[in-house]
């Protein structure tokens, strides 16, 4: 039997049934969003009146936050107790999982060239000097950083944190090693490391360990960490629990890498006048190859202009010899220093 289709007026709202609906739904929407929320230190938004367990653990990453940067300059103990101390934790006995890899291929070149800076430095002042594996696992620690909700989204945002502060995280920046030269092939190693890190290698050694420490200090939030691995002088950590795990690690590279003036002690031995010109001077704001231009007095520099009369009378004497054919004194010293034209050896032979 076919059914009679119902008339056009029947199947058609009208326009008061549709604002009706509309009104609601808008009510509900904004119901939903005057819901009361909080932020918590990590930039997450959550509903307050979120369960119990969830509030737990926001907490303790919180409180393991604050225990890992404020806490970073108060090592619990150092030496011979923190190597005994050390020994005594145990590894995890979990798998070590691999990060994904990581690439600046499509980042800007400005960007591109001071991530390779901020890389180059934190694998050369944490681990220069450390086997290849060593060196490869700080930078591997530094990608994994980036990642995390809990540390910023840029490579020299990761490595520069703190270093404004009291406390920073990669102690090379504020303890004054970067008034040390470094030296050139441990440097171009270390270059060479950061290069292949953020072109996508992984290194499957550490995981996802955000934390590391000299197996000379333990510091005391270490056991609250999830102890991974030793490589060469460092052991590695990560966070525990799921906040440890390749699920939370989904944090977008920011870009506009930024390089802070970080300021240089004065070495004790500068004369104190000398101390005093280079307090007064604006921190160092220099391209990695820029080294000319530069009046360097805590060597005892000083800066000496010839006067006119002092430059006329050396280029006087130059322009004058050129006029004048050379002598034979001239010729032989030219030859002795095995330096001479060959018109003028020949011209030697013919006299």
């Amino acid at each position: 039997m076919k059914l009679a289709q119902p008339g056009t007026e029947a199947r058609r709202l009208s326009i008061g049934q549709i604002m009706a609906g509309l009104t609601a739904v808008a009510l509900i929407a904004v119901a939903a969003l005057q819901l009361p929320q909080t932020r918590d230190a990590i930039g997450w938004t959550r509903d307050v009146a979120a369960p119990a367990a969830e509030v737990a653990i926001r907490r303790e990453r919180q409180a393991l936050i604050a225990a890992t940067r404020d806490g970073a300059a108060a090592p619990g103990l150092i030496g011979d107790q923190a190597i005994q101390a050390n020994a005594a934790l145990p590894f995890s006995d979990a798998p070590i999982l691999a990060a994904a890899s990581f690439s600046l291929a499509h980042a800007a070149a400005s960007d591109q060239d001071r991530a390779l800076q901020c890389m180059t430095q934190a694998i050369y002042y944490e681990a220069g000097f450390e086997p290849l594996d060593g060196r490869r696992a700080v930078a591997q620690v530094v990608l994994n950083r980036l990642r995390h909700p809990a540390f910023p989204k840029t490579i020299c945002g990761v490595v520069y944190e703190g270093s404004d502060k009291r406390v920073c995280q990669f102690s090379f920046t504020c303890d004054g090693s970067l008034g040390r030269a470094p030296a050139a092939g441990a440097w171009r190693e270390a270059r060479a490391v950061a290069k292949a890190a953020l072109a996508g290698a992984v290194d499957r050694a550490v995981g996802m360990a955000t934390h590391y420490h000299t197996d000379w200090v333990s510091p005391y939030w270490a056991p609250r960490l999830t102890k991974l691995v030793q490589v060469g002088a460092h052991i590695f950590y990560r966070w525990p629990g799921s906040w440890g795990m390749p699920g939370a690690f989904s944090g977008r590279y920011a870009g506009l890498e930024s390089m802070p003036a970080v300021p240089v002690p004065v070495a004790s031995d500068v004369p104190t006048e000398v101390a005093a010109i280079l307090a007064k001077m604006p921190p160092e704001r220099r391209a990695e190859n820029d080294v000319g231009g530069r009046l360097d007095v805590t060597k005892g520099w000083s800066l000496n202009i010839p006067t006119p009369a002092e430059t006329r009378g050396a280029l006087a004497a130059a322009t004058d010899g050129q006029a004048a054919p050379a002598s034979q004194a001239t010729l032989y010293a030219r030859a002795e220093r095995d330096v001479a034209p060959a018109s003028d050896l020949a011209r030697l032979a013919n006299q």
